[in-house]
């Protein structure tokens, strides 16, 4: 018997996170109601909400400060290793966080600078700055984030931080 490891994220893209409204459009359409695509629409559209929320509940654990916190996002593409930013799940995250009137950063190699700036009105880090963050949210897994390593990361970081890895790639979802 063969296993494999599934460590989903948040939903992307158009395949998952638009297609299955044609679906619902049309199904609707000839008077079938699709309760369970509908649902499964309605946790994925959430998520971003929700990991955000968790992350603030891990802050709060560990008593730091959520106003004006100082926060790195990892990741702003849809999936790993590509450039498309379109239906990326992390703009919730991002849109949750500004609510707490935490301070992001923003850091993909991968987006386009001039998008980032267009749609989140906020300019993309092209450089990583030691011990600055109160939390650091790893929101894709980019091969190079698993490349510069979980103690790179770390030094990213204030003593007292939250790192959370929604994609696992260092197997602590958070720490």
């Amino acid at each position: 018997m063969e296993f494999f490891t599934f460590k989903p994220g948040l939903v992307g893209g158009h395949c998952i996170g638009v297609d299955p409204y044609y679906l619902t459009y049309k199904a609707e359409k000839i008077g079938y109601s699709p309760r369970v695509i509908l649902a499964g629409r309605e946790i994925n559209d959430n998520m971003g909400i929700y990991v955000a929320r968790k992350l603030i509940k891990e802050m709060k654990k560990k008593k730091i400060r959520i106003k004006n916190s100082s926060i790195l996002i990892m990741g702003l593409t849809f999936k790993e290793n590509c450039a498309d930013i379109r239906n990326s799940g992390v703009e919730k995250i991002i849109s949750e966080l500004k609510k707490f009137n935490c301070r992001l950063d923003l850091y993909d190699p991968w987006a386009n600078r001039k998008e980032i700036k267009k749609k989140y009105k906020i300019i993309l880090s092209n450089k990583l700055n030691k011990k600055k963050y109160d939390s650091v949210f790893i929101a894709v897994g980019h091969d190079k984030f698993k490349s510069l390593g979980l103690n790179a990361i770390k030094s990213l970081c204030k003593e007292n931080h939250v790192i959370y890895d929604l994609k696992d790639l260092f197997n602590c979802r958070s720490h």
